[in-house]
């Protein structure tokens, strides 16, 4: 059974910048207000973590140009280098993936092995242009279960019930058919370029609440699916780390903070509300970015809890 999102963890704060929080049964990426890091500890509940050999498939539903499809389908391929691979430059995507191996060290079992699976395209908006959780839930399934975190992506046009005014992405966990028992975990992520980016996008678009700085250059020249990036990150770890409600999280369990919810909209150290922190930038383009990704690429990732220092970890 899909699981059903949450409400707002927080409230909009008069002056502060709106950015991401991620909440849900099982995580979502929200729109409140960053506040300061409470030092609260990660805690183990003993749950399941998603263990590997894992895919990621990837559920493309809408318009998305080819552009859109590689910039996140080689985000997923970064998680693990490949052998051989002569463009894996640090700081790298790669890297921030092994930081959560804190948390699987707790529970005893080793980070999975991610791997880039199969992709499927659905441009005709065979369930429409306004979804709702049961929705999401039976696009995932469309990807291979076993084995498998399913990710559903939406075009810039589809309504998703919450969207961009309670969350930007969520995770959560679905059963599978009779035949095939057991759960899945599963991701979803909006494009917001055309709905909130202000929201969604930060901080390559300019905030909606709070001063209005200049909003950074997107590193692949795509504010939606560099933002869609950000959040489809933060969901994998909180999938992989509490992917059925009962894994690592802070609060309560009805609206938790995950390893990197916990360090909403700290990229770089320096962070403080409103600012993302010392990011590095391309000289050639002027993009801010903190890992280096297949193909060349760069991207922005956001910062993991660590649960032995109770910090938030970033990769510069």
């Amino acid at each position: 059974m899909a699981s059903s999102c949450s409400s707002l963890q927080c409230s909009l704060l008069g002056l502060l910048l709106a950015a991401a929080l991620l909440q849900c049964v099982h995580g979502g990426r929200t729109l409140a207000a960053l506040v300061e890091q409470q030092p609260l500890p990660m805690t183990y509940h003993r749950g399941a973590l998603l263990t590997g050999p894992l895919s990621v498939n990837l559920i493309f539903y809408g318009k998305f140009s080819v552009s859109q499809r590689a910039i996140i389908s080689d985000f997923v391929s970064s998680l693990l280098p490949l052998p051989g691979q002569k463009d894996s430059v640090e700081p790298s995507v790669a890297t921030w993936w092994k930081t959560l191996a804190k948390y699987y060290a707790a529970s005893k079992t080793p980070l999975p092995r991610v791997a880039l699976g199969k992709q499927i395209v659905d441009e005709a908006y065979s369930l429409g242009k306004s979804l709702h959780d049961a929705d999401l839930a039976a696009l995932a399934a469309r990807g291979a279960p076993s084995g498998a975190v399913n990710v559903v992506l939406t075009a810039d046009d589809v309504a998703v019930e919450g969207f961009c005014m309670s969350r930007c992405g969520t995770h959560a966990a679905s059963a599978q058919s009779k035949a095939g028992g057991g759960r899945f975990a599963y991701v979803w992520v909006g494009n917001s370029a055309a709905q909130c980016p202000g929201q969604c996008a930060w901080p390559f678009h300019q905030p909606m609440y709070g001063p209005q700085t200049p909003p950074l250059v997107a590193p692949n020249g795509d504010v939606g699916a560099d933002g869609m990036v950000i959040n489809l990150a933060s969901m994998l770890a909180g999938a992989a780390t509490n992917p059925f409600g009962d894994g690592f999280f802070q609060g309560p369990r009805e609206a938790p903070l995950e390893a990197a919810t916990a360090c909403a909209g700290v990229y770089a150290k320096g962070a403080y509300p409103g600012y993302p922190g010392n990011l590095l930038a391309d000289p050639a383009t002027g993009a801010s970015y903190n890992a280096h990704g297949a193909h060349g690429r760069k991207y922005l990732v956001p910062a993991l809890f660590d649960p032995a220092t109770s910090t938030c970890s970033t990769l510069v």
